[in-house]
């Protein structure tokens, strides 16, 4: 480690003190043991420990930077905005030569993205788009139009909609509305599913249609919280469905509200077995693939966030080599200022019947982990 770089970390931590009450959810990653300075730091922002994916999207991008021989500075921001803000400010402050930030919310960033882009530093956005600002020159995410897709399509043919099956009660879900994947997500559920919902083969008890372009926020789950998540289909059960009406398809945008959901249903007598809701999600966190094994999730869309970290890994080494930044996708993601250049990866559906063949026999979980 070199003695300047040591100095440079000292500053940073300082800072970093000073603007936030210090918490087990931020925190400075240790060096790369390559002996790497501080003319290689790429600084890394992710939102919150509190869900699984970004505790494996951190670490996992943070070991392949450092084993290219990258300095890094890992940062979370417990999902507070003005946290993740002044973290940002203190890795500019340590002249990193790529800025990788999975916002919080992908409006607020900006003005210190700004300061940024005069320090000539680049910015990736790491698969939540950041909107509003020029300032953000490269996206990697996956395809989270056809994560929603794959989800209203796993429910018409459960169900068997196109073989003129139901009616079936149906709510649903949508992510957090200041996460620009949300948008996405819901709406590649909901153009599957919306035809289904016009010919009254789907039925919404609860009254949440969606019928403009943005009545999805109206659906939405702040910060993808279970709990919240929890209490909103207890509210729903309790004031719709009464005199014996059942839940019987939930559309869930991903794993942390389904396992709220999935808490809810189980609060209020329902018992996995033929009657079971069908409910959806996406991550394939721990907790709900053991869920889907145990009949308490039909789904999840999985996203290999080990594929999304070698290719930003890929994307910043280009970068601080002044080689050419691989996309394929310089069309659908305008930021309300630009079309940012992105590289999507495509998303995989995983049932009970293929938790081994897809997320175990890649090492994704071990076998011992889901208890197989």
């Amino acid at each position: 480690m070199s003695k300047n770089f040591r100095v440079l970390a000292s500053v940073a931590m300082a800072a970093t003190l000073a603007a936030t009450t210090a918490c087990s959810n931020t925190r400075d990653t240790e060096e790369a043991s390559s002996g790497g300075s501080s003319s290689n730091l790429i600084g890394i922002a992710m939102p919150t420990r509190s869900l699984e994916r970004w505790n494996n999207d951190g670490a996992h991008l943070d070991d392949l930077l450092k084993k290219a021989g990258y300095t890094t500075s890992l940062q979370y921001a417990d999902n507070k905005v003005e946290q993740q803000i002044t973290q940002i400010e203190n890795m500019i402050n340590q002249n990193p030569k790529v800025l990788v930030v999975a916002s919080i919310d992908g409006t607020a960033l900006g003005p210190v993205l700004e300061k940024a882009a005069n320090a000539k530093i680049k910015v990736i956005a790491y698969d939540r788009l950041i909107n509003a600002t020029p300032n953000v020159d490269y996206y990697a995410t996956f395809d989270n139009y056809l994560v929603g897709k794959l989800q209203g399509e796993f429910i018409v043919d459960k169900l068997g909609l196109k073989d003129g099956k139901g009616p079936f009660n149906l709510e649903p879900f949508a992510g957090s509305s200041d996460d620009n994947n949300a948008k996405f997500f819901f709406n590649g559920a909901w153009d599957v599913l919306k035809p289904y919902v016009e010919s009254g083969k789907l039925v919404i008890p609860s009254g949440k249609k969606i019928a403009g372009e943005e009545d999805w926020k109206t659906v939405s789950i702040t910060g993808w919280k279970s709990e919240t998540a929890q209490a909103e289909m207890d509210n729903r059960i309790n004031s719709f469905y009464t005199g014996g009406k059942k839940v019987n398809v939930v559309l869930s945008p991903n794993d942390s509200l389904a396992l709220g959901i999935a808490q809810s249903l189980e609060s209020k007598g329902y018992k996995p077995g033929a009657d079971y809701p069908l409910i959806t999600g996406q991550d394939a966190d721990l907790a709900n693939t053991k869920n889907v094994l145990a009949d308490k999730q039909a789904m999840t869309v999985w996203k290999d966030t080990r594929t999304l970290g070698d290719q930003v890994a890929k994307m910043v080494d280009a970068i601080v080599k002044g080689g050419t930044v691989e996309t394929n996708d310089t069309k659908t993601y305008n930021n309300g200022v630009k079309v940012v250049p992105a590289y999507l990866l495509p998303p995989v559906v995983v049932t009970k019947e293929d938790v081994k063949s897809k997320l175990v026999d890649s090492g994704f979980y071990t076998a011992d982990k889901l208890g197989l």
